[in-house]
């Protein structure tokens, strides 16, 4: 059986334990958040530049939309998305035929590029993950 005096040498353990679980805690908690906005981050990016090709697409040889217009559509998206689109790039392009000819070309047949690049800025500067930048592109061929 012990004694009195020897459990006063363990009466601060469980405060130690608790602050060194609590940390590790709230490092999981802030890893989940940060990860799982990414992953809302890039999903959106992903989307917007679908949303883009999709727009150009649509907009075929009768009304052919301008560069302008596309990037209205892609950023109109990402603001719904909650991102900046002020740290958005969307550069839609008109490579010409699946064949490589008739560069710039907007009639049925030709492709579509657009690629939407986001720098990414984090929630919590807790992790030093530094510089991420996010890119996705979506290609569609023009079909009216």
């Amino acid at each position: 059986m012990r004694s009195r005096a020897g459990l006063r040498d363990c009466r601060g353990q469980s405060l130690v334990e608790f602050a060194l679980c609590t940390v590790l805690l709230v490092a999981l908690i802030f890893a989940v958040l940060e990860f799982g906005r990414m992953m809302l981050v890039y999903t959106t990016i992903a989307n917007g530049a679908r949303i883009g090709a999709r727009y150009a697409i649509v907009h075929g040889s009768d009304n052919s939309a301008t560069t302008t217009q596309i990037k209205t559509a892609v950023n109109g998206y990402l603001k719904a998305g909650t991102i900046n689109t002020a740290k958005a790039t969307v550069s839609p392009n008109y490579p010409g035929k699946p064949d490589g000819t008739s560069s710039g070309c907007t009639d049925p047949g030709c492709l579509v590029t657009v690629k939407v690049t986001y720098q990414y800025d984090l929630l919590t500067h807790y992790f030093p993950l530094g510089s991420i930048t996010f890119t996705s592109s979506s290609e569609g061929v023009i079909t009216w």
